[in-house]
Formats: structure tokens, C-alpha cells, sequence
């Protein structure tokens, strides 16, 4: 039994068994918020409910995915607790006490909601560090609890080792210019900000960011090697025949699409096709990726398809444009976030790479490895899954030549590139050669969007692959 809080009484009678305990008024007097005893076992900490938060997007329920720890661990600040995932994106979760972990309040796969308890931790009372609202007993929801995003009330964007990094170190991340992606905190520029004991650092040029120092030719082959033990491959398992139909909810990326795609069918699609021919395209990428190998990055054609998009949205922004749900008004967007359908484990997912009209063709290729690292590992957060302007869905990874795309709102266009076949064609000569040969689907919003347009972007996107030595004069 606890007493927070004694106003207005002449004593307070608590009856357990046989057992009659008496208090005075005067014996309170200076007890408003002190526990006085219990009647379970003796203990010195004190047991706080750590609710889940807001993590944004208007998400109010989330599915427990992997739990990393377990009742009766110990947890510090910042550490992780379990990673949970939306309809949009999985979110690492940690800890904003130093304690014990007394319950978990899901199992695996459960459905937790937003602002009610995910774990009971116990913490050491004589510290203070739980709010009044934290309390178990307590039962009205904190209004100053923040996402595992937020140190008092300041957002920054650092992993959970990064802060504790910077907590065991005195150091405000407020302080530090983060030089990752989106202005994110990286454990370097705690360790550079430590060691000029000056102010924060500034951050590196472009050059030196985006272009890492070229790697001894003995280590070329490890960096290739390391890359694809970290991607999972799946494994085939044995189908099993129950006899029995079996009915499940509609989760995860599954719901995220079943909302998508009823908006999307909403929208007067019309195709448009056309066979692109990369076969100088080949050759430049066969002579480029060696030097990407060395520089510990994977270089597919896919960054070379986004970068002439690019280009080609400069000169029909229209095609990066959203469309108001009452159709009275069109929104240029300024950043090409242009996005990438991804076929995963957990499903269908198009993250973005953002800002690609400022971002050179090896820029997209990291950035590109980055999402798809993360992709397969379903660790991709909600910064990469939202926000994009413009998509593209590379079916040819699969099969197929021929698609037709379904536009993702509040987008306007998407286009599906067919797997590249070596097929026989006709020079200026009238000479048979072999040619590198893919196809594109367009797809897009015939309320704005009208068929001379989507073809004149077709084309200009396809003279920049056919010729890729034209791209160097539009490239920023």
C-alpha cells in the first residue's frame, strides 16, 4: 500500500487479516509523496511503466517484433529494449531509466498501442529519476513523455550507442554537428568533438564525405565478401498441407499496402511503354564498377536509371508534382526523392533516396547500398519510407519485361524497368548487332498529366541512358 498524498484527515485505518495498523494526522504531516510499507516482500526500487510513445505519422499500433531483453535483466539509459514495426517502418525502442526489467506486457508478434505500458522497469526510488506520471500506481498518461528520438524535449537523429557515448561524456547533443545522412550523429563526430574540446566541429566537405580513401588492391575482394554475409538470404521451407483453411490479420507492410492501393485505384491511370537500348550504358558500367569496388560500394545500373529521372524531372517538374485530395491545386516539389520498390521478407517497401537533383551517380549508389542493407535486414525507419516524389520499380531483378506500375500517392508517376535482354537490332547501316535491350513502363495521373508529356520525359530519360556521355553536361 502506498500513500502519495494525505490532505485532509483524523487518522487513516489499514485492516490486513487480523492485523490493525493506526496512524495519526501528525505522523503524515510530511509524508506527500513518501511510501510508508507494503505488504509484498521488502524492496528498494521502485516500479515504473514505460509506456509506449508517440513515433509519429499518426501510428497508433505497432507489432512486437524481437524483444531484447528478457524479465529480470538489468537496462541502462538508452539501451534497447525491442524493436517494433508499423504499417510504415520498424523502430528500435530503448530505454529512458536505469533498472530492472520486472515485466514485459507483450509476447512476440502481439499488437502494442501507443501510450500504454510496454515493460514495467524497477528503478532505485533514492535516485527520483520516475515522473509522478510514470508511477504504477499512477494511473493518468504523462504529458512530457518523449519518443526514444528525443532528449528532453530536443530532437536529433543518433543511435542509441552514439547517445550513450555522448551521456558518459558529458557532451549535448544539441552541441554536435552530425555529418551522417539528414544531419544523423555519428560516433565519429562525438570522438572529434571530444578531442578539439572547442565547440562543435564542422562538418566535412562533400568531397570528403561522399568519397572515402581508396582501399590497397590486396583488400578489394574482403569488402564485397563482408557485404554479403550481412545480407540474409532466405531459406525455402517445406510446404506443409494441413487440410484446415487458415485466416490471419492483415499486418505490418501487408496494411500499409491494402491503404496505398485503395487510394491508388482512385487515381485515372494511363500507360505509356518503350524499349530503351543500354548497350554503351553496359560498357560504362563495367568500366566504372571496379572503381567503386574499391571504395567499398556496389554499383548496379539503378543509380544511372534514378540520376537521368532526375534530370528529366528538371525539365518536366510536373512529373514531381502532388495533386490535392479536392483537385484544385498542383505542388511543384522542389527535392527529386525519388523511390525504389524493394521486394523483401516482410514484403513490398519503397524507400527514397532524397534530393537525388543535388546527388552525383556514386552518391545514389551509397545511398542505395545503405537502404538496401537495410531493407533486407527489416531495419528501414520511417525518415526512408516517407517523403518521396517520384518512383521507380525495378520488375526486371525478377523477370518480366512489361509491367503496369500503380502510382503511389500523393505521387503523380511511376515507371517499371524490365530485366535487360542481349536481342538483335538494326545500326544506322542497316547491319544486325547485338543490343543491350530493357523496357519501361510509365504509369501516371491522366487529371494532370497528359500523354505527350509522359512521352517527352520517356524520351529525354532514354537519350541520357542510350547516351550516358550526355548526362555529364546537365550534372550538377
Amino acid at each position: 500500500v502506498c500513500i502519495h498524498r494525505v490532505r485532509s484527515c483524523s487518522s487513516i485505518h489499514f485492516i490486513k487479516s487480523k492485523y490493525v495498523c493506526v496512524f495519526d494526522k501528525s505522523a503524515l504531516k510530511f509524508s506527500h509523496q513518501q511510501r510508508l510499507f507494503r505488504t509484498s516482500a521488502v524492496s528498494c526500487g521502485q516500479i515504473v511503466q514505460f509506456k509506449l510513445s508517440d513515433i509519429g505519422e499518426g501510428i497508433t499500433e505497432v507489432t512486437v517484433k524481437e524483444w531484447y531483453i528478457k524479465e529480470g535483466d538489468s537496462v541502462s539509459q538508452f539501451d534497447s529494449i525491442c524493436e517494433v514495426q508499423s504499417d510504415k517502418a520498424s523502430v528500435t525502442i530503448t530505454s529512458r531509466y536505469d533498472g530492472v526489467i520486472r515485466k514485459l506486457h507483450y509476447s512476440i508478434d502481439d499488437i502494442a498501442f501507443v501510450g500504454k505500458p510496454l515493460v514495467d522497469i524497477e528503478i532505485d526510488a533514492s535516485k527520483g529519476v520516475a515522473p509522478e506520471e510514470d508511477v504504477v500506481e499512477t494511473p493518468p498518461m504523462s504529458h512530457e513523455e518523449h519518443t526514444h528520438q528525443e532528449i528532453k524535449g530536443h530532437k536529433t537523429l543518433a543511435t542509441p550507442a552514439v547517445r550513450r557515448l555522448a551521456m558518459e561524456n558529458n557532451i549535448k547533443l544539441s552541441e554536435v554537428i552530425g555529418t551522417g545522412k539528414d544531419n544523423r550523429i555519428l560516433k565519429e563526430d562525438i570522438l572529434n568533438y571530444l578531442a578539439k574540446q572547442t565547440g562543435a566541429i564542422l562538418p566535412p566537405s562533400p568531397k570528403a564525405e561522399i568519397v572515402p580513401p581508396l582501399r590497397k588492391t590486396e583488400t578489394v575482394p574482403a569488402a564485397p565478401k563482408d557485404k554479403a554475409r550481412k545480407i540474409p538470404v532466405p531459406v525455402s521451407r517445406p510446404i506443409a498441407f494441413s487440410g484446415k483453411d487458415k485466416t490471419e490479420p492483415v499486418t505490418g507492410f501487408q496494411k500499409a499496402m491494402v491503404k496505398t492501393m485503395s487510394a491508388a485505384l482512385k487515381i485515372p491511370h494511363f500507360g505509356y511503354c518503350d524499349e530503351i537500348d543500354l548497350t554503351q550504358l553496359v560498357q560504362l558500367r563495367e568500366e566504372l564498377k571496379p572503381l567503386a569496388e574499391l571504395r567499398g560500394v556496389k554499383l548496379s545500373f539503378m543509380p544511372f536509371f534514378i540520376k537521368a529521372a532526375s534530370l528529366g524531372l528538371l525539365q518536366y517538374p510536373i512529373l514531381n508534382a502532388s495533386l490535392d485530395e479536392n483537385c484544385q491545386n498542383v505542388t511543384y516539389k522542389a527535392s527529386h526523392n525519388i523511390g525504389v520498390a524493394m521486394d523483401t521478407e516482410q514484403g513490398l517497401i519503397v524507400p527514397n533516396v532524397k534530393n537525388v537533383q543535388v546527388c552525383s551517380v556514386f552518391d545514389i549508389a551509397v545511398e542505395l547500398n545503405r537502404l538496401q542493407s537495410l531493407g533486407s535486414a527489416g531495419q528501414l525507419g520511417t525518415s526512408d519510407l516517407t517523403g518521396g516524389t517520384f518512383t521507380l520499380s525495378n520488375i526486371g531483378t525478377i523477370g518480366g519485361t512489361y509491367a503496369k506500375p500503380v502510382i503511389l500517392p500523393p505521387e503523380v508517376a511511376i515507371g517499371a524497368l524490365g530485366k535487360i535482354q542481349v536481342l538483335p537490332r538494326f545500326n544506322g547501316k542497316g547491319e544486325v548487332f547485338k543490343a543491350q535491350i530493357m523496357n519501361v513502363s510509365w504509369s501516371a495521373d491522366h487529371r494532370i498529366i497528359d500523354g505527350a508529356t509522359m512521352a517527352r520525359f520517356s524520351n529525354l530519360w532514354k537519350s541520357y541512358l542510350e547516351n550516358p556521355a550526355s548526362m555529364l553536361l546537365d550534372l550538377k
